[in-house]
């Protein structure tokens, strides 16, 4: 018995790279699993449903059940099918893992508006439209009575958490996934709904080429940026096993650790309107007593 037997399990973005091996390790510990991808390049174009359908193929040949989606996950009536044919198709909803991404790479002073409009969409609009559609299903259940266990794992990013150089567009995306995953946490576990998210570092389209001297595969040895290393704690997060919500995991090879986001720091209260001539003085104090801010990838 596999810790998800019977979990019905939306991926999105699972016809490469880490959605991919999120979906074959979900089917292994049993659960049901649409595989969303329309297939676009890594910047977002064309449509072809052959990368999921094969994802499926080789789920199905290893005695597992899975079909394929193609919708865009950004198109709110898309994403709305998509989660309707789970639902149709094996009886019901579980889990929501949010993979799907595109990059759109430019320093700030390069970039245009359609590529941080490009990025935004797929990232944020294409997270929160299966999250609003699935939340949907959920309340309706809770209201009815009917139990809910539900969890949405979502995908941040080292650029998310600490920004990336050239990458202003892909980290302000990742870093909104972040702070709607602890809200979303916050909101929803009235129903019993438990939001988590990811930063993993792993071999992907997106890294192979950005950091190709990282991601490049051993000639022997543990591979630490296989993206199935990741898939073990994202099948635990989207089982009925993880009670936990609202909490980021870095995970690279065979690390995981809990990240910390921003907290409150050190205050200084004068207890009246500060005047401009103060401020300085105040901050330079403030910063000599605050951590070190980690580096910008790139920096």
């Amino acid at each position: 018995m596999g810790i998800c037997d019977g979990r019905v399990v939306i991926i999105t973005g699972a016809g490469r790279g880490l959605g991919r091996a999120h979906a074959l390790a979900f089917a292994a510990e049993g659960a049901k699993v649409v595989v969303n991808d329309v297939g676009a390049s890594l910047t977002g174009e064309g449509h072809d449903e052959g990368p999921a359908a094969e994802v499926v193929a080789e789920i199905r040949a290893a005695g597992g059940e899975a079909i394929v989606n193609g919708d865009d996950v950004s198109d709110w009536d898309g994403a709305g099918r998509m989660i309707r044919q789970a639902i149709d198709t094996f009886g019901g909803l579980d889990t929501l893992v949010c993979n799907a991404g595109i990059v759109r790479d430019r320093m700030i002073v390069n970039m245009s508006v359609d590529e941080w409009d490009a990025v935004m969409r797929v990232h944020l609009r294409g997270m929160f439209c299966p999250v609003r559609h699935a939340i949907d299903h959920w309340r309706a259940m809770s209201k009815a009575g009917t139990p809910v266990d539900a969890r949405v794992v979502t995908t941040s990013s080292g650029a998310g958490l600490f920004g990336s150089v050239s990458q202003a567009n892909y980290s302000a995306a990742k870093a909104g996934i972040a702070t709607f995953t602890i809200v979303g946490a916050a909101e929803l576990g009235r129903y019993n709904i438990k939001l988590n998210g990811i930063a993993p570092s792993a071999r992907s389209r997106m890294t192979e080429e950005a950091f190709a001297e990282m991601m490049k595969k051993p000639e022997s040895g543990f591979d630490a940026m296989d993206p199935a290393n990741v898939s073990p704690l994202v099948v635990w997060l989207g089982s009925s096993q993880c009670e936990i919500s609202g909490r980021m995991f870095e995970i690279a090879g065979g690390q995981i650790s809990v990240a910390d986001g921003w907290q409150h720091g050190h205050v200084f209260d004068k207890g009246a309107r500060l005047e401009p001539h103060e401020v300085g003085s105040i901050v330079a104090d403030l910063v000599r007593e605050a951590p070190v801010p980690a580096l910008v990838y790139g920096a």
